[in-house]
C-alpha cells in the first residue's frame, strides 16, 4: 500500500503539536487507556516484553494498569520528546527495592521484531504519516506479536464542527479516520486478522471556558484550512457565546461527542512472492525457517 497522507492534516502544525503537547495524560486518554486495557481479558498469550508508545500522553494510569497484569514482562516505554521522557522516568521508575524480582522498566527504542505486544493509545488521529507510524510499530513487533491502539474517529467533535459552519468559520479540526481504513492501513503494512470497534462518549461541561481548557489538552486542530492568524478576545468571546447557544443540552452543560475507535491486529509472517527468481531478505528466511520448524515439531 502506498503512502497516504491524510489531506486534512498539516503537517508542519502535526510535527509542532508534537513538541509542545501538555506533558501529562489527559482524562479522556486514562478512560480511553482503562477500557482498551479491559479488553486484554480476551487475549490469552501473555507479553514477555511489550513497548508502551509515548505513556505519557497515552496515559501513565494505562501504563500502571498493564504493567500490574504483566508482572513479569520487560516494558520499553518509548518518548521520543526528552521533556516526556524525563516525566516518563520520574512516574515510571521504581524504588531500588521495589525493582528486586520484578521485570525492568526501559526507556528506549524497542530493538527491531522484540516485542510481543505494542500498545498506543489515543495518538494516531493526531499523527501526519499514520502509515509510517503504523509501519514503526510493525517492525518492533515480533512475528505473532499483537498491537493495541485507540484513537479518535469521524463524529468526534461533531457539535462544535457544526456550531463553525453555522457560523461560517473555517473548520474546528482535521478529518478523523473512520476505522474501516484503519483496518485496511494495518493490512497493507503486513498485519493480519485485524479486529477493529468503535463507541461515542459524550462528555459534558458546566462553561464553554471548561470546555475549551480541556479540548486544548487534547489536541489541536491540525487542518490546513484552519485560521492561521491569532484570534482576538472579541472573537473569543463570541465562541463562547455561540458554544452557550449551540451545545447545551436537557440539563443545560456543553456537550460533546468523541468517537472511539479501538483496533487489535497480530504481525503476520512476511509472505514470499513466487516467481522463477526470488530474492529473500536474510531476516525474513530465518522467520519463515523459524515457523516452518515450529509447524513440524
Amino acid at each position: 500500500m502506498a503512502t497516504r497522507r491524510p489531506p486534512t492534516i498539516d503537517p508542519i502544525a502535526a510535527d509542532h503539536w508534537a513538541r509542545v503537547a501538555p506533558p501529562r495524560s489527559p482524562w479522556l486518554h486514562e478512560e480511553v487507556g482503562r477500557r482498551m486495557e479491559e479488553r486484554l481479558e480476551w487475549i490469552r498469550r501473555e507479553p514477555r516484553l511489550w513497548a508502551d508508545w509515548e505513556p505519557v500522553r497515552g496515559g501513565l494510569a494505562a501504563h500502571a494498569a498493564i504493567a500490574r497484569r504483566y508482572p513479569r514482562a520487560v516494558c520499553h516505554a518509548v518518548e521520543p520528546d526528552p521533556q516526556r521522557a524525563r516525566l516518563a522516568a520520574r512516574a515510571l521508575g521504581r524504588p531500588w527495592w521495589r525493582r528486586l524480582g520484578g521485570a525492568p522498566l526501559r526507556l528506549e527504542p524497542v530493538p527491531a521484531g522484540a516485542a510481543q505486544m505494542l500498545w498506543a493509545n489515543m495518538q494516531l488521529h493526531m499523527a501526519a504519516d499514520p502509515q509510517a507510524l503504523i509501519a514503526r510499530w510493525h517492525e518492533a513487533l515480533a512475528v505473532d506479536g499483537f498491537l493495541m491502539f485507540s484513537c479518535l474517529g469521524p463524529d468526534t467533535l461533531a457539535e462544535l464542527r457544526a456550531t463553525y459552519a453555522t457560523v461560517g468559520w473555517p473548520p474546528a479540526s482535521h478529518d478523523f479516520t473512520d476505522m474501516h481504513d484503519w483496518g485496511d492501513m494495518l493490512v497493507g503494512s503486513g498485519f493480519a486478522e485485524p479486529v477493529m470497534d468503535m463507541e461515542r462518549i459524550t462528555l459534558t461541561f458546566e462553561t464553554p471556558e471548561r470546555l475549551l481548557r480541556e479540548l486544548r489538552e487534547l489536541g489541536a486542530n491540525l487542518h490546513p484550512a484552519r485560521f492561521a492568524a491569532l484570534r482576538g478576545r472579541g472573537w473569543h468571546r463570541r465562541l463562547q457565546d455561540e458554544l452557550a447557544r449551540t451545545l447545551p443540552g436537557p440539563d443545560g452543560r456543553l456537550a460533546l461527542t468523541f468517537e472511539i475507535i479501538y483496533g487489535h491486529a497480530f504481525k503476520a509472517a512476511p509472505r514470499v512472492p513466487v516467481g522463477p527468481e526470488t530474492a529473500v531478505a536474510l531476516d525474513d528466511l530465518r522467520t519463515l525457517l523459524r515457523g516452518d520448524r515450529a509447524g513440524r515439531s
